[in-house]
């Protein structure tokens, strides 16, 4: 503001408040004006006051009030420049169009920016081939691909910013195909594509993942000598990360003159999404600076590969340096909490980011909590969020839905399945895996209804599905239907030994010494070695492992007969569930069959 004050008194010495601008001194009135409105150590609301003072602005005038409240993101007065000019018939050039288009696509609506282009029309500027591309990049920008695409191909002109604005609108919707297709039209005209358009066409090989298309992308750009810019080069590091050639993705980064924060993240959520987290480390360790993406990207990879007590940790060490989180590290910090059972931590976040800070969870967030506290076996906090979400997805009912199934709430579980479809919902596998515990865990279904049920469902049955199913024969004590889903999940994760030693417990229970015989002739035949299995507990903030029949902490006699005590209480319990108020089981597939 100062050195806005400071340029005006340099130019004329006086303030705008106490001068009346005659028309004779527009040319430094208007270096002023585009100062105050445009530079970034000025004040647009000054620029307007200085603006009221001059007695016949020109189009210049006009259309750096236009740019300079679209670049204040007030878009509202930039919009009400334009309707100005059109009230006092200001003559209009293509940059009043331009700029007018730039400030209606911060509008929520299309409406305004509609009238805009009617305007085009009537003055006759939808010849220009400027003015076109602003409509072209206005429509993509808002999300009117259709409309963008008209004016696309309505224009006998095209020039590089015509094609680029069209394809990045494409990829900014995600219609990769789309912008893929266009691109190579580009090549056929003689349009030759720039830095820009690489950048968009890469991102779009990312997100369709198309390795093949992005090398030949890279090799475009090599033979035209295509400017590599930093921006260039990091768009085709993500596009080897998301592609998943990280070994084309290690060559580019070294090649690298120069890299910023987002170079060194991309190599880090690489690393961190194909489960190499120890070289995702070491490249995190290595930053020269890191930002709150680059935390999320280390924490993100520990919590998605079965690591939750390092992504606790290291969510710890992000707080410790002044770091505010971002939504999506709390959706994998929450995620780590309910794979540790940590629920003091997660109580923390609820409290702290929810109650006391006052952000609004999203749908995801949201999830993300019910997750947490029915994991953490507190399942009536995870109605209460439930309850309390304006607006829920699927993955909603599904969390609430399992959750009330692990926790034995067969009644709840299957009442809330007939709300999610009477609300129009199309279940998914989840939701068959989450019916199926439910009806299992409340004695609604026997195992052999309930691998009819899987074999009928029109979705390929998960892991997930047969492992429940593999898990409720032991409760039943069914050999046979065991075995099938053992076999089953074999075909899925051969390597598995869990799934070995479940089905060889199975046996032996059931005194089947054969079948026990043949798991583990299977089990040497194969290379599988049995992983220890373990368990977590969290007391005070500090977590305790324990191995099985584990003899090592100091306290394991009382831990033992606590144990032993809870077992017996559970063994007591004796509920017959009542099953007239539920569908039968052919309902239940009815209803996954029909969604």
């Amino acid at each position: 503001m100062e050195s806005c004050t400071s340029m005006l008194q340099t130019e004329t010495n006086s303030s705008p408040h106490d001068t009346h601008w005659p028309h004779h001194s527009h040319i430094p009135v208007s270096r002023v004006l585009a100062f105050c409105a445009l530079a970034d150590a000025c004040d647009i609301q000054y620029g307007h006051v200085l603006f009221s003072q001059i007695e016949k602005p020109n189009t210049y005038m006009w259309n750096t009030m236009i740019r300079g409240y679209c670049k204040a993101k007030i878009p509202t007065m930039g919009f009400s420049f334009f309707r100005g000019m059109v009230r006092e018939r200001v003559e209009m050039d293509r940059r009043s169009f331009v700029f007018a288009l730039k400030a209606c696509e911060q509008f929520c609506t299309v409406l305004e920016g509609e009238s805009v282009h009617c305007w085009i029309w009537k003055m006759g500027f939808d010849w220009d081939l400027v003015v076109r591309n602003g409509l072209v990049h206005f429509y993509a920008e808002c999300g009117c691909l259709k409309f963008a695409r008209e004016v696309f191909d309505q224009s006998f002109v095209r020039d590089v910013v015509t094609w680029t604005s069209m394809i990045d609108g494409y990829v900014v919707h995600n219609c990769s195909e789309q912008a893929l297709e266009l691109f190579n039209s580009m090549l056929l005209s003689d349009v030759e594509p720039n830095e820009v358009t690489m950048i968009a066409v890469l991102s779009a090989c990312s997100l369709k993942e198309d390795l093949t298309m992005g090398k030949s992308i890279h090799e475009h750009i090599k033979n035209r000598n295509v400017n590599h810019s930093l921006n260039l080069q990091n768009a085709m590091l993500d596009m080897y990360v998301k592609c998943g050639c990280l070994v084309a993705a290690r060559e580019v980064f070294y090649d690298m003159k120069t890299r910023d924060v987002f170079s060194w993240t991309s190599m880090v959520n690489g690393f961190a999404k194909f489960g190499e987290l120890d070289l995702a480390r070491k490249f995190f360790d290595a930053m020269p600076e890191k930002n709150v993406v680059s935390w999320n990207a280390m924490i993100a990879g520990y919590s998605q590969n079965n690591q939750p007590e390092e992504a606790l940790k290291l969510f710890r060490s992000m707080l410790g340096v002044g770091l505010d989180p971002i939504e999506n590290t709390l959706v994998c910090v929450l995620s780590a909490c309910g794979q540790l059972g940590s629920l003091d931590l997660g109580q923390w976040i609820h409290h702290y980011y929810i109650n006391q800070k006052q952000i609004q969870p999203s749908v995801i967030l949201a999830n993300a909590f019910i997750d947490m506290y029915a994991k953490c076996g507190s399942i009536d906090a995870a109605a209460m969020i439930f309850n309390e979400m304006v607006e829920r997805d699927l993955v909603s009912w599904n969390s609430m839905i399992t959750g009330y199934a692990s926790h034995g709430h067969a009644t709840k579980a299957l009442v809330l399945f007939e709300e999610m479809i009477s609300m129009g919902f199309k279940p998914d596998e989840i939701t068959f895996v989450g019916v199926l515990s439910a009806c299992s865990h409340g004695g609604l279904v026997s195992v052999e209804e309930a691998y009819e049920l899987i074999t009928k469902i029109p979705m390929e049955a998960s892991i997930a599905a047969w492992g429940a199913l593999l898990d409720d024969c032991g409760k039943h004590g069914n050999v046979e239907v065991a075995k099938l889903s053992a076999f089953k999940l074999l075909d899925l994760d051969p390597e598995d030994s869990g799934i070995y030693s479940l089905l060889a417990n199975i046996c032996a229970h059931e005194r089947r010494w054969g079948d026990v015989r043949m798991v583990r002739s299977m089990m040497r035949e194969r290379g599988v070695k049995k992983t220890p299995g373990r368990s977590l507990i969290e007391v005070e903030g500090k977590f305790y492992e324990f191995l099985v029949a584990d003899g090592s902490h100091p306290q394991s006699e009382e831990i033992y007969r606590v144990l032993n005590e809870i077992f017996l209480l559970s063994k007591l319990e004796d509920s017959v569930p009542d099953t007239a108020q539920f569908m039968n089981l052919n309902v239940y597939c009815d209803a996954f069959l029909t969604n």
